[in-house]
């Protein structure tokens, strides 16, 4: 009887484990710009201080090759995708953007 074959990736273990200085925290806001090198995604909390005016305090800045970026936004639209099957349509709240974000 054939086996089939085991690609390496299959073969592969990865192991998950978390640096000293790792921390979660929350977001409700995160500020993306890009250069043709990478990606640059600001996590923040933002809240409505007054009617005209927003605050965003930043926490974290993370740079991400354009691959990983892509590979980013794959597994979340799939893993936004099973979310909304489960519980429903996720609505957005109005967006706060500026019109042509920065681009570095």
């Amino acid at each position: 009887m054939n086996q089939p074959k085991q690609h390496a990736v299959d073969a592969t273990r990865i192991e998950l484990s978390k640096t000293a200085d790792y921390r979660d925290g929350y977001s409700n806001s995160v500020q993306v710009r890009m250069s043709v090198w990478d990606f640059h995604l600001v996590f923040g909390t933002m809240a409505q201080e007054s009617p005209e005016q927003m605050h965003f305090s930043a926490f974290q800045g993370i740079y991400l090759s354009p691959q990983q970026a892509k590979a980013l936004a794959n597994i979340l639209g799939n893993n936004i995708a099973q979310y909304e099957q489960t519980f429903g349509e996720i609505a957005l709240e109005p967006q706060y953007m500026q019109p042509n974000g920065p681009v570095h």
